[in-house]
């Protein structure tokens, strides 16, 4: 997907040198920001599974960020390894890839997308993202449990 600005989001099969860094830069973030038993972050097998599709995202070639959306069933996604790079923070390159996971949940015929995310204050970026878009707290939700670590987060599509 193109749009105007040079941003481009592609379906990622995570081989390129930078991708594999700026999640490896994600999960070094969630495990320094929450306890590591709270920490629910895919790692490459996971985000390889056959129920999520990984996206990054690219500014004029330049990796911007990344995304991705785990099918729970066949209505309800997951929102999953949402990040952006360091160069390009405050730049709309988080709303672009929730805009195109929202519309890709859509279009597989999802009623419902969730997600969880930290509480710390590291967070609140990503809460505030997800507030402006509608979702709202929920209780934990797939193979969740309640922790004060997390912040569950759905809404109706």
């Amino acid at each position: 997907m193109f749009d105007g600005g040079g941003w481009h989001i592609v379906e990622d099969d995570l081989s390129g040198a930078a991708i594999r860094a700026l999640l490896e830069q994600h999960f070094a973030g969630m495990l320094a920001n929450s306890p590591a038993g709270s920490c629910h972050f895919l790692d490459f097998d996971g985000l390889r599974a056959g129920d999520v599709t990984f996206w990054s995202i690219h500014r004029d070639g330049d990796l911007a960020g990344c995304g991705a959306l785990k099918m729970l069933d066949a209505g309800h996604g997951e929102i999953k390894s949402m990040r952006t790079h360091d160069a390009f923070l405050r730049q709309g390159v988080a709303a672009r890839m929730l805009d195109h996971i929202l519309a890709e949940a859509q279009a597989r015929g999802a009623e419902r997308l969730s997600l969880e995310t930290g509480s710390s204050p590291a967070f609140e970026p990503a809460l505030a993202l997800y507030r402006r878009y509608g979702f709202e707290d929920c209780e934990p939700f797939a193979d969740y449990k309640p922790d004060p670590f997390s912040c569950f987060m759905t809404r109706a599509l």
